[in-house]
């Protein structure tokens, strides 16, 4: 997409977002460099979700290549082909990755559409139902007049959709059917705690539970059941597939090691789920480092994973296939780091009150010179700059030639960095007083 034709509302979300030092949300195909090579494989993959298929990858990468950069765009691209999305998290205190009601309960919290932001499970549900009347509107239009006739074919249609479902884990179609009974009568309290329910949450008032007919709280064994159950409701109501992210994965090195054990066996798990067709619709992605997938304390710790996982990665990064299991993000150099610096530059200053002092004074000689100055400052290691050369370009240096006619970044910017800024990677690359950090420009 040309930036030219980017609305206000997006630049202004991305450029507070780059400005903040934070990924933005959206809008990563206008600055995605470097990831042109993985997007014809990746939307194959897309395709295949969106035909019943089901998909997987494991995204590799050091801190800095760029891994949740590169989950968001994927998002993106999903997104626009009609699928759900949702990015979790793994964190030992959060969401363990072995306790899978907690990643379900997680996926539904952060569940969004293109039309939803966040936590769209309740506007998806209204909505398949609303496809089944209409569906029952349109094979039975005689009952159209016959109020209670209709809601008897609604819940057939229901029944026959969630049939596979509710052979392994009937509660989920029990609490859509006490869903819809609550939201007819206006039972608005019950209903809100049905979906609470259906979307994994604890506490949920027993009464509510009652009315719906289900017991207890959602368990690691039930919670395959209601993902299951999730993606039949989203392929009948217009989204063909979910996008599950599970970012950071490589947390579990650091727990306990029976905790470790357990959490990659419910991956292998979940992979073996998807290779035996039980989550038609689905693409899983997972994130980590090198260290997660080729180390002792990560994957190859579990021996079936790691054979599922397994990547050839010693030839050139040139050449490596964007079908593989596992996605290399190699990081950036001087070259891309500079052609980022441009593209946001120039994003920027489609909505900058001045436009042309923008380009005339931060050229892209400059953009250069600092992400050298930069670069170098951390130990010439340009993969881990990005975050830190994009939040200094906006915030300390496009922002003021904006705003001030006299502002040369040249003459009156001396590039310091204090210690808060720095993420643990960034400041052990860095050199100098661990108070603050001058790094002057050539």
């Amino acid at each position: 997409m040309s930036v030219a034709t980017v609305s206000a509302a997006r630049r202004r979300e991305v450029i507070d977002a780059l400005r903040r030092g934070t990924v933005p949300q959206s809008g990563l195909d206008l600055f995605a460099v470097g990831l042109e090579r993985f997007a014809p494989a990746l939307d194959e993959r897309i395709a295949t979700i969106a035909t019943g298929g089901a998909a997987f990858h494991a995204i590799r990468g050091e801190y800095g290549s760029g891994k949740t950069f590169f989950a968001r765009w994927l998002a993106e691209r999903a997104k626009r082909a009609g699928l759900a999305v949702s990015e979790i998290q793994i964190s030992e205190t959060e969401t363990p990755l072995h306790k899978l009601e907690t990643v379900y309960r997680r996926l539904t919290e952060r569940l969004t559409t293109a039309t939803e932001p966040a936590s769209a499970l309740r506007s998806v549900i209204d909505g398949w139902f609303y496809t089944l009347e209409e569906e029952v509107d349109e094979a039975h239009p005689e009952l159209a007049e016959d109020a209670e006739a209709l809601e008897a074919a609604v819940d057939a249609l229901m029944e026959n959709r969630l049939l596979a479902v509710a052979q392994t884990t009937p509660a989920f179609s029990a609490a859509l059917r006490g869903y819809r009974k609550a939201a007819l009568s206006g039972d608005s309290t019950t209903a809100e705690a049905v979906i609470a329910w259906l979307g994994g949450q604890k506490s949920v008032a027993a009464s509510a539970r009652r009315s719906a007919g289900v017991r207890g709280d959602l368990d690691h064994f039930a919670a395959l059941g209601f993902l299951q159950g999730l993606l039949t409701v989203l392929k009948d109501c217009g989204h063909p597939g979910l996008l599950v992210v599970l970012d950071e994965i490589e947390t579990l090195q650091r727990v306990r090691g029976d905790v470790r054990e357990k959490g990659l066996n419910a991956l292998r798990q979940l992979l073996d789920e998807i290779d035996a067709g039980r989550f038609p619709g689905l693409f899983l992605v997972i994130t980590g480092t090198p260290a997660f997938y080729d180390g002792q304390q990560g994957v190859q710790r579990l021996p079936p994973l790691a054979q599922r996982l397994a990547t050839d990665f010693s030839t050139d990064p040139r050449f490596d296939s964007p079908r593989a299991v596992q996605l290399r993000l190699t990081g950036f150099d001087l070259q891309r780091l500079g052609e980022l610096g441009r593209a946001v530059r120039d994003l920027y200053a489609g909505a900058a009150r001045n436009p042309d002092r923008i380009a005339a004074t931060v050229d892209d000689a400059y953009i250069s010179e600092l992400a050298t100055a930069l670069t170098g400052r951390l130990g010439g290691r340009a993969g881990i700059a990005p975050r830190l050369f994009l939040r200094k370009l906006v915030a300390d240096v496009l922002d003021r030639v904006d705003e001030f006619e006299e502002f040369d970044p040249r003459k009156h910017y001396a590039l310091t960095v204090n210690a808060a800024e720095l993420s643990d990677v960034e400041r052990n690359a860095a050199a100098g007083n661990p108070d603050e950090i001058e790094l002057e420009l050539p």
